[in-house]
C-alpha cells in the first residue's frame, strides 16, 4: 500500500521488539515520525529509533510502564513537547504470562490486565483530545486469536484480549463521527520470541505450515491506517488456524 504519512506523529507501545518494532519500521517507511514506547529494553528501542532516522524520520524512545496513569500523562506530554501531539496510537504493549488455571494467581490476572487492557484505555484517553480537536485520528490495538479461541497463554490473557476488543469496538462507536478510526488486529502465532519460547516450537498446527510474521502484522495495520472506511473492527491473521 502507498500511504503517506508525512507530518504525521505516530506513538507505539511496546515498539521496542517483535510485532511492536515490525510496526515502528513500516510507519517510518511511509513517512511518519515515530515515538518508540518501551518498558525495559533500552537498547532494543535506541536501535529501532536509529533505524528510523536512518529512514529520514524522526524518533524519539520514551520509558514509561503504559499500565499506569501517570507514566502515560508523561509520556504524551514528552511526545507533545518533542513531536507535537500524536495523530496515530498503536496499542501493543503487552505480556503473555503462561498460566494455567491452578497456578494462575491473582497478581498474574490483575497484571495482565493492567498491561494489556488498562494500558490500551490510559493510552487512547491521553491522546484523544488533540485527535478531536484535528478532527482526524487512527488507533490500532493489536489483540490476539486468543480474544476468540482457547489460546496457549491462559485465561487471564484470553480476558485481557477479548477486552480490548470489546474497547475498540466501544471507541470506535463513540469516536465514527469525529475523524478518528478505532480497529484491531488478532495475530495468532507470529515468530516472535514470546511465541518461540514457550507457546509453539514449531508451526505445525498452523495450515498455512508457518509461523507469521511482525511484517506482516504490520502490513495489516497500515491497512487500518490508511482506510478512512473502516472502523470498530478486528482483522484476524493466523493462517488458517481460524476463520471469522
Amino acid at each position: 500500500m502507498n500511504i503517506d504519512l508525512k507530518g504525521r506523529v505516530a506513538l507505539v507501545t511496546g515498539g521496542s521488539r517483535g510485532i511492536g518494532a515490525a510496526i515502528v519500521r513500516a510507519l517510518a517507511e511511509a513517512g511518519a515520525d515515530v515515538v518508540i514506547n518501551y518498558r525495559e529494553r533500552a537498547g532494543d528501542a535506541e536501535t529501532i529509533a536509529a533505524s528510523v532516522r536512518a529512514m529520514g524520520c524522526r524518533a524519539i524512545t520514551v520509558a514509561a510502564d503504559v499500565s499506569e496513569a501517570d507514566a502515560v500523562a508523561g509520556m504524551v506530554a514528552k511526545v507533545e513537547a518533542e513531536f507535537g501531539p500524536a495523530d496515530i496510537l498503536i496499542n501493543n504493549a503487552g505480556i503473555a504470562l503462561i498460566r494455567g488455571i491452578d497456578d494462575l494467581t491473582e497478581a498474574d490476572f490483575d497484571e495482565t490486565i493492567a498491561v494489556n487492557l488498562k494500558s490500551a484505555f490510559l493510552c487512547t484517553q491521553a491522546v484523544l483530545p488533540h485527535m478531536r480537536a484535528r478532527a482526524w485520528g487512527r488507533i490500532v490495538n493489536i489483540s490476539s486469536g486468543a480474544a476468540r479461541g482457547a489460546g496457549g497463554v491462559g485465561l487471564h490473557y484470553n480476558a485481557s484480549k477479548a477486552g480490548m476488543e470489546g474497547l475498540t469496538r466501544g471507541y470506535a462507536a463513540r469516536l465514527v463521527k469525529q475523524g478518528i478510526t478505532v480497529n484491531a488486529v488478532a495475530p495468532s502465532l507470529i515468530e516472535t520470541d514470546m511465541v518461540k519460547s514457550g507457546l509453539a516450537s514449531s508451526p505445525a498446527r498452523i495450515p498455512l505450515g508457518r509461523f507469521g510474521t511482525g511484517a506482516e502484522v504490520a502490513e495489516v495495520v497500515m491497512m487500518l491506517i490508511g482506510n478512512a472506511y473502516m472502523t470498530g473492527q478486528t482483522v484476524a491473521l493466523s493462517g488458517g488456524v481460524s476463520f471469522n
